[in-house]
């Protein structure tokens, strides 16, 4: 019994081809027959790939403005500086647009942006908004939400405390606790400028003043508007996040819960950003033409953006087959086509003026060894046979001076 106590289960690997290692392999030789005609193969086939993709970046149109410090002009229009737009239009000179002009209306808090399109824009038309220095991808940012609550579920006080949504968990006062709805970081830090869209001022030839229709709606991914259902609380067992307070006076929900399930710009918040520098879709035009004329966007500024030491912009874009503009794609693929070519004229270079036959066994290390052993040997034996050379003369004058002593 004690020995077969002391006996252990086996942990001996089962006799399998994969855990013992017998699985069948291929490792290449790599030759310069095999090695050159793949390197000018990644070439010739990345080179041509990366041009395409940066000439359909390049045919992406956009316009990018900054209206961060609008709050601080007058109500007059201003131009802007160079460093507070950009212009990427296919096919027109982007030095010969007038700069887009801001103005501001300090008692509706709204920024009127003017801008010219030179051109035609052919739908789909995208405007989004623009932020930098914002961390999304902050560790406790990006889990700072409850995933139950979000799907419809009045989850009480003490679970939320438990959960991720710390420290914009629950709201005490008064000894009585009650749940941010939503909760969480990510959910009060939502984007809140309203813009609105934009407006045709200085149509060219036979065009009528209007408004360029842009929709709220479709902007989200199906995927994220499946995480979000209408809730189960009751608009007084809960209060708004803290930044909502400026909508939602006191936190105070008296109008009824919001619907998430059809908040798509909160939607399209909580998909958070991998980098500081970010856009994220506002509206869209997916079916008509966006005139050549001038532009007016109105603004009305919420969003504090100079407390994270950030700025924010509007974009309006078109796209491509690879999306929006993205020249960093293709100018990748150029340049690894681009050294692959390079590296394969090197080596092809060194093979033809010193080739290596293969298999040759004079490269092995062992051979190294032998023949950096024969050389030692060599030029070893050579002093040993001069040493037995000059040992008989030392003898023989030894002995013939003792002789010579003796006699005296």
């Amino acid at each position: 019994m004690a020995g077969g106590a002391s006996e252990g289960k086996s942990k001996r690997p089962s006799n399998t081809a994969f855990k013992q290692q017998r699985l069948r392999a291929w490792q290449p030789l790599l030759t310069p027959k095999s090695v050159l005609p793949t390197f000018f193969v990644i070439g010739i086939v990345f080179a041509p790939i990366g041009g395409w993709l940066l000439w359909a970046s390049q045919r992406v149109n956009e316009v990018r403005i900054d209206y961060t410090n609008c709050d601080k002009l007058g109500g007059a229009l201003q131009g802007l500086s160079s460093d507070l737009y950009e212009y990427h239009m296919y096919g027109v000179d982007s030095a010969s647009i007038a700069p887009p002009q801001q103005s501001y209306d300090g008692d509706s808090r709204t920024c009127t942006i003017s801008f010219a399109m030179p051109k035609d824009l052919e739908p789909g038309v995208f405007l989004y908004y623009r932020l930098t220095n914002f961390y999304q991808n902050h560790r406790r940012y990006t889990r700072s939400f409850d995933v139950d609550q979000l799907k419809g579920e009045a989850r009480p006080v003490k679970e939320l405390q438990s959960g991720d949504c710390s420290p914009l968990d629950v709201h005490t006062e008064g000894g009585k606790s009650k749940p941010y709805y939503p909760c969480g970081l990510i959910a009060n830090s939502v984007f809140n400028d309203t813009i609105q869209q934009p407006v045709l001022t200085n149509p060219s030839g036979n065009q009528e003043v209007g408004t360029y229709s842009m929709s709220e709606k479709g902007i989200a991914w199906s995927s994220d508007a499946k995480r979000f259902n209408p809730s189960k609380y009751k608009a007084s067992d809960v209060l708004a996040p803290p930044n909502w307070w400026a909508r939602y006076p006191g936190g105070n929900y008296t109008d009824g819960l919001p619907d998430l399930a059809t908040d798509e710009h909160l939607m399209v918040w909580m998909r958070t950003a991998g980098l500081p520098t970010f856009r994220k879709l506002y509206m869209k035009n997916t079916d008509d033409v966006m005139k050549s004329g001038i532009y007016q966007v109105k603004v009305v500024m919420n969003y504090d953006t100079r407390s994270f030491g950030g700025t924010k912009s509007i974009v309006i874009s078109t796209t491509s087959f690879i999306g929006g503009r993205n020249p960093v794609l293709g100018i990748a693929f150029i340049v690894v086509g681009g050294l692959c070519v390079l590296l394969g004229c090197i080596f092809a270079i060194r093979h033809l003026y010193r080739p290596r036959r293969l298999g040759d066994h004079t490269y092995l290390s062992w051979n190294q060894q032998v023949a950096s052993g024969l050389a030692d040997a060599s030029t070893s034996g050579r002093g040993a046979a001069a040493a037995a050379a000059a040992a008989p003369a030392r003898s023989n004058g030894a002995s013939l001076g003792e002789r010579l002593r003796r006699r005296a």
